[in-house]
């Protein structure tokens, strides 16, 4: 109670100097977000480092971007913290999704009150605000914790491409945890789990901050002028000494579940796309699991389970990715088809397969499992895998029971 009363007689951080001697990018090369197809600079905000926003973040150095976002390290200078702050475009399309991804994380805040312990494992929001550019366009910013590398990241960052058995059991304990909170508390599916949305947590007085900030002052981060805006090149923020657990990231994707509502949207990336959500059958918080079992087989084994390349067409179609699904786990059961929309397009009455393709030869997980040596581990691992990737939802376990899955508390020690 001292430490909270105390807290806002603190001084605030003063904001630090950076240097305007930076090294300049030629204006014809081409960096960062400009190489992403459709860019236009108008709909970016054009954050400049050392720049003061909302009266109390100061940006220190760009972490990273995408198509809708950039994403900046920056010194709460009146909490006397490091924060990410994510600014995204400006453009027609992410209104409503942008009030949507604000919902779910107010909804993420409520129910970690209630003191989930998979709570810590599913990111927070600090902050959220709008920034006017100089357009008078509004963006929308969202101040999270600063995390470190992404478990995509930590996998280029592997030779082999692999994640040993050890750093995938931790990933999975923490990010079972985290849909249990998911799915029990806050009633929300995520839809949209990938290796790059896996993110390791760092202690918030880590040295790594302090070492971001120093390296910016004495060695500004290259960037391109262009009509008048900055586009800066992306700093690595430095191992940290604190890192922490595995936290779950992006809600841009996340449903809202058990709302009244019948769920059958396409979601999902392609390659992770469950049975249900290909058929436009019913889904809840289950598609989570599928598309955990596709990840994990991709960042331990070293390839995809389904890729859905169709040979005609030389691109992801959803009957190539069915082809594959019967190929790997027999064919459908048919109370699953009866409820799908789109199940006559690729199965007869009886159920059988019967878009005009082939089905690829019948490979079992046994068959392609290269990574386990050993005959108990190895069979633990698959059992592991079959109780995520099963046709019917119902059938696959939830993220609770998989929290304390054999194969996991194994390779934690338990």
């Amino acid at each position: 109670m001292l430490r909270s009363l105390l807290r806002p007689f603190r001084p605030a951080w003063k904001p630090l100097t950076f240097s305007n001697n930076v090294p300049l990018v030629a204006p014809h090369q081409k960096i960062e977000e400009e190489t992403i197809p459709d860019y236009l600079a108008s709909r970016y905000y054009p954050v400049r480092v050392g720049e003061v926003i909302h009266d109390r973040y100061q940006v220190v150095g760009k972490l990273g971007y995408g198509a809708t976002s950039t994403v900046w390290l920056a010194r709460d200078l009146i909490e006397r913290r490091h924060v990410a702050l994510k600014l995204f475009i400006h453009a027609a399309s992410m209104g409503m999704q942008l009030d949507d991804e604000l919902t779910m994380y107010n909804r993420i805040a409520e129910a970690a009150k209630r003191g989930h312990p998979g709570r810590i494992a599913v990111r927070q929001l600090l902050d959220c605000f709008d920034v006017k550019g100089p357009d008078g366009q509004q963006h929308r910013c969202l101040v999270h914790p600063p995390l470190w590398d992404s478990v995509l990241a930590l996998l280029h960052r592997n030779p082999v491409r692999r994640l040993p058995p050890e750093v995938l059991a931790v990933i999975l304990k923490y990010l079972f945890q985290g849909l249990d909170f998911l799915h029990t508390e806050c009633h929300v599916a995520h839809t949209d789990i990938k290796a790059d949305n896996i993110m390791f947590g760092i202690g918030p007085a880590d040295a790594a901050f302090t070492a971001f900030e120093q390296e910016e002052v004495q060695t500004p981060s290259p960037r391109k002028e262009v009509d008048g805006r900055f586009i800066y090149l992306t700093r690595e923020l430095p191992m940290p000494q604190d890192l922490a657990n595995p936290v779950l990231c992006d809600f841009g994707s996340a449903v809202q579940l058990y709302d009244g509502r019948e769920h059958r949207k396409d979601i999902q990336p392609d390659v992770y796309r469950a049975p249900e959500v290909i058929i436009e059958a019913p889904w809840t918080q289950s598609v989570d699991i599928w598309n955990v079992g596709c990840m994990v087989w991709h960042i331990f084994q070293g390839e995809h389970l389904f890729s859905g390349r169709d040979p005609e067409h030389g691109a992801y179609r959803s009957r190539t990715h069915l082809a594959e699904m019967v190929a790997l786990l027999g064919p459908p059961p048919p109370s699953l088809l009866a409820r799908g929309n789109r199940s006559g397009e690729f199965f007869s009455s009886a159920g059988e397969f019967c878009a005009p393709i082939p089905i690829p030869a019948m490979r079992s997980l046994e068959d392609r499992e290269t990574t386990l040596a050993g005959e108990e581990d190895r069979e633990a691992f698959l059992r592991l895998m079959r109780r995520m990737l099963q046709w019917e939802p119902q059938k696959r376990s939830s993220a609770r029971e998989l929290v304390e899955d054999e194969w996991i508390c194994k390779h934690l020690g338990g």
